[in-house]
């Protein structure tokens, strides 16, 4: 399938977008699709990207790397956004260290190999991705007991709405992930 909008040739992008999409190409070996995508509009992709690495990259909070990708690949699932499952599953797979983790969190994170910490974190977030507006005392309850707090809980659901707008804008533009990202994390890297 071919995206419904063309990507900009990364020659005619502004500069601070072209060298972050080149960073972040040096680091992968690739360029994820996202950051051709959204650079069609500039303005939107440094507010996406800012969003993304305020909320994916910070290093305060008991949530760690793996977690916040386990929040994304379970609730991505939940919104049938292909690219995001795949890619986001191979970040965690990645951070993880366990190449069957990602899937299983895609498929039924209730029968994933998960703390019962994280099955909470994904239980809220969850709750959060398809019935917010029944969020309740209860379920900030539910996190304290596994140690989590309320930044920790604002945390899971800023992460499950910010991903709610990525489903989106990566399935309505038809947004592919790359082929690079189906392998990342399951076979040791060659060194």
């Amino acid at each position: 399938m071919q995206p419904r909008y063309p990507f900009p040739d990364l020659n005619t992008l502004p500069e601070d977008i072209r060298a972050k999409v080149l960073e972040v190409q040096e680091k992968a070996g690739f360029i994820p699709n996202v950051f051709l995508a959204l650079a069609r509009r500039p303005a939107e992709w440094r507010a996406f990207f800012a969003y993304h690495d305020a909320l994916m990259l910070k290093e305060d909070g008991s949530l760690s790397k793996g977690e916040r990708e386990m929040i994304v690949t379970a609730t991505s699932a939940v919104n049938q956004c292909l690219y995001c499952v795949v890619a986001h599953g191979a970040i965690l797979r990645i951070y993880e260290k366990q190449p069957l983790l990602a899937d299983q969190v895609a498929v039924n994170y209730r029968k994933a190999d998960i703390t019962p910490r994280q099955r909470a974190i994904l239980d809220f977030a969850m709750k959060v991705c398809q019935r917010s507006h029944e969020i309740e005392d209860a379920d900030f309850t539910a996190l304290h007991a596994h140690g989590l707090d309320d930044e920790d809980i604002w945390d899971i659901a800023a992460i499950t709405a910010f991903f709610g707008l990525s489903n989106r804008m990566a399935s309505f533009t038809g947004m592919q992930p790359n082929p690079e990202f189906y392998l990342m994390g399951r076979v040791p890297r060659q060194k």
